[in-house]
């Protein structure tokens, strides 16, 4: 158990992770609607969706033609981590703003730049 809350705290001690993972809770997204609205590479942003998928904190499956990335919430830990990560966020403009963004993002406009 030890292991895995560690590799949860490590994927989580990144702002750019919890940037996305502040966008996964408004709703399953790929990695073009991520990169749009986060504003790093592609590259960088597939390289923290890994450590995300490795800490067991999202998981990933093909819909269409593009790898949707969604939080694994059937797990205890995470689902009080969540909790914890949103209270922490309320009164943040940027990831408020951000939330509202991935709500709007559309992966057949932006995946098609």
């Amino acid at each position: 158990m030890l292991n895995k809350t560690e590799k949860i705290f490590k994927s989580l001690g990144e702002n750019n992770r919890l940037r996305i993972v502040n966008m996964l809770m408004s709703k399953p997204m790929c990695v073009c609607e991520i990169t749009e609205i986060i504003g790093l590479s592609q590259s960088t942003v597939s390289g923290h969706l890994r450590i995300l998928k490795e800490a067991e904190i999202i998981e990933d499956t093909k819909e269409g033609l593009w790898v949707e990335y969604s939080l694994i919430k059937k797990d205890e830990l995470n689902k009080t981590l969540f909790k914890l990560v949103r209270s922490m966020f309320d009164n943040d403009e940027l990831l408020e703003k951000e939330r509202r963004s991935a709500l709007l993002a559309d992966r057949n406009i932006l995946c098609k730049k």
